[in-house]
């Protein structure tokens, strides 16, 4: 797991900011040696972002990531970062996309905020996966029951989501 460094951070923040890029499966429990909650947080958001069967009227068969790790782990960072700084310099967060084929089901993405306060962990939690949508590095291929295949965008929010 890679710990965000970031040079004007001191060592307890930078401590508390996980986030990595993985090729193998990411359990939807977090072992506490990947989040480490604090005490004095009596809330944790964990988003688990998985496959699905079926996009826009597509049956899928998989899903394959690809990503730049290098500058992924670095955008995951610094988006971890801004949302410390909007919802609690003392929020505690992970966040690990994986690459690689995926199976129906497997989950994709896993973001976990812990705060003192269960507004501040939500709002941090979705702030962090919608900007790592359309910031990181990170490229999604769709494969189709049909025999179809096709590169994705990253997604905008629902029109009918309340942002934040």
């Amino acid at each position: 797991m890679a710990k965000y460094q970031d040079q004007s951070a001191d060592d307890r923040v930078q401590a508390s900011i996980h986030v990595d890029i993985w090729d193998e499966v990411i359990p939807s429990v977090l072992s506490r040696e990947l989040f480490r909650p604090l005490a004095t947080h009596g809330a944790e958001v964990i988003f688990c972002g998985r496959v699905r069967n079926l996009n826009q009227g597509r049956t899928v068969l998989t899903l394959s990531y690809d990503a730049f790790a290098p500058l992924a782990i670095k955008m995951l960072g610094e988006i971890a970062l801004e949302a410390r700084s909007q919802w609690g310099r003392d929020l505690v967060i992970t966040a690990i996309h994986r690459t690689g084929t995926l199976a129906i089901g497997d989950n994709a993405v896993v973001v976990a905020v812990s705060a003192p306060h269960r507004g501040e962990a939500y709002r941090a939690s979705q702030y962090i996966i919608e900007e790592l949508k359309h910031r990181a590095p990170i490229w999604k291929k769709e494969h189709y029951l049909d025999g179809e295949s096709e590169w994705l965008q990253g997604h905008a929010l629902c029109q009918h989501a309340d942002f934040i």
